[in-house]
């Protein structure tokens, strides 16, 4: 999908595959944004598709290459449920459970269960390969940039195109090495794929909107250090340096190799190197000394691991008289939706237990409890509030909510959610309010 202005996912990826010459190729990734465009709109160029821990999954949209797909899923976390619902409806498709494992966006799978991915993965592609009786790929090996998608190539055999795989750290590394020793992979990176391409549409939305208030409280000045703790694309940091005109130095830590990488470029690629220093590590353990800042922040941070270590470094390595500031999300407030739901469902569609253990670690804060956190971690001045992000149709991110609230509904509520959010889109009234929680504190 793609906002107006730019060219869709699916026009870059048949550029991509124009340039080597491919009539078809092997898909695999994670996010539907990657990849339904393509399946949608061009399926004779899929020759086959393998998900890898999706979140959510709409059986209407993976039609066209039902008979051809195969997910590989965990049996544990949030997101089951949803992946059950979906392939009941695709009995067609082959599957493969990751017993014992929960799935969250931030998992490093392919890390964590590479033998098994890699025979789910090439039994599923034999199978077709054999069918179709799919030719060698030669393309030398390299790198480069196609339609703003980068790409590495390596091996030989059937094309096979490796899409992001979340906030993985690793992504599909662990597996390169064994997947080229059988097919042409081609791994692909850039602003418009995967988890960088929503952290950057985020980072241009209304959530800055609440991130520039958290900014607004710090009360950042010249001259000042300042650290972002989970970093992702760096969309804020970039907006940061340029609101201060290069008068602070910024450092953003992330614990991913690839958001990192993938920071860097757009860095680079809108002049601000020089104004922004990159680093890996760990959130529970920053590899800075005490007292190091003036400001460390963290936005939609503390939900994806131990949230109370994650504050104590946040303290530590800020100076006395520095501040702390933290936004998460919120599974203990109702959100708001404009769409003409009946009464029933709208209360449903609207409360919080809906979202309850949605992309949150089992140590993770994702509730007002952040607030007595803060205070618990020492801080003083505290500044606590809560924020409302709007979100509307022009964002893409908001199909994949969409698609995993229709699996928790039945089949007349959900029937009733997709016509009443047809209706609001089509009148142009329809918005969703998410509440932040936020806080700022100084460091005595």
């Amino acid at each position: 999908m793609a906002i107006e202005g730019e060219i869709p996912v699916e026009e870059r990826l048949i550029q991509l595959l124009e340039h080597f010459g491919l009539p078809d190729v092997h898909v695999a990734g994670c996010r539907s944004e990657d990849w339904e465009g393509l399946v949608s709109r061009h399926p004779d160029r899929v020759a086959s598709l393998t998900l890898v821990c999706p979140n959510a999954m709409d059986p209407t949209l993976l039609g066209p290459v039902a008979s051809r797909l195969a997910v590989v899923t965990g049996d544990q976390g949030p997101s089951v449920a949803r992946i059950r619902q979906s392939l009941a409806a695709i009995p067609v498709a082959t599957s493969r459970i990751l017993r014992n494992y929960i799935a969250q966006v931030w998992s490093d799978v392919i890390a964590d269960r590479r033998d098994e991915i890699d025979a789910a993965l090439g039994e599923h592609l034999q199978r077709i390969d054999h069918q179709r009786k799919s030719g060698v790929v030669a393309i030398a090996d390299g790198a480069g940039d196609i339609a703003g998608l980068s790409y590495r190539v390596r091996g030989a055999g059937p094309a096979l195109l490796l899409l992001p795989l979340g906030l993985a750290p690793s992504q599909w590394e662990p597996l390169l090495e064994s997947l080229s020793a059988r097919y042409c992979t081609i791994a692909l990176g850039g602003a418009a794929l995967g988890m960088v391409a929503m952290l950057e549409k985020r980072g241009h939305s209304n959530h800055w909107h609440a991130v520039r208030g958290l900014i607004d409280a710090i009360d950042v000045r010249p001259g000042e250090a300042i650290l972002e703790v989970g970093c992702g694309s760096g969309v804020i940091i970039r907006r940061l340096a340029r609101q201060t005109a290069g008068a602070n130095r910024i450092v953003g830590v992330d614990i991913s190799r690839y958001l990192l990488g993938e920071a860097r470029a757009l860095a680079e690629r809108e002049g601000l190197e020089a104004s922004i220093a990159f680093r890996e590590g760990n959130a529970e353990a920053l590899p800075f000394p005490d007292n190091s800042f003036d400001v460390t922040m963290a936005c939609t941070v503390l939900e994806e691991g131990d949230a109370d270590r994650m504050l104590a470094e946040l303290v530590r390595v800020t100076r006395p008289g520095g501040r702390v500031a933290v936004i998460v999300r919120t599974i203990d407030m109702p959100w708001w939706l404009n769409a003409p739901l009946g009464p029933e469902l709208k209360v449903k569609v609207e409360a919080p237990s809906i979202h309850k253990g949605s992309g949150v670690a089992a140590s993770g804060c994702a509730d007002a409890t952040i607030y007595q956190r803060c205070r618990a971690a020492g801080l003083t001045k505290l500044n606590l509030f809560a924020q409302f992000q709007t979100v509307t149709p022009a964002e893409p991110r908001l199909a994949t909510f969409e698609q995993q609230l229709a699996t928790l509904l039945s089949e007349g509520e959900a029937q009733e959610w997709w016509r009443a959010l047809g209706q609001a889109k089509a009148e142009g009234t329809f918005f969703m309010a998410m509440p932040l929680h936020c806080a700022v504190g100084t460091k005595p």
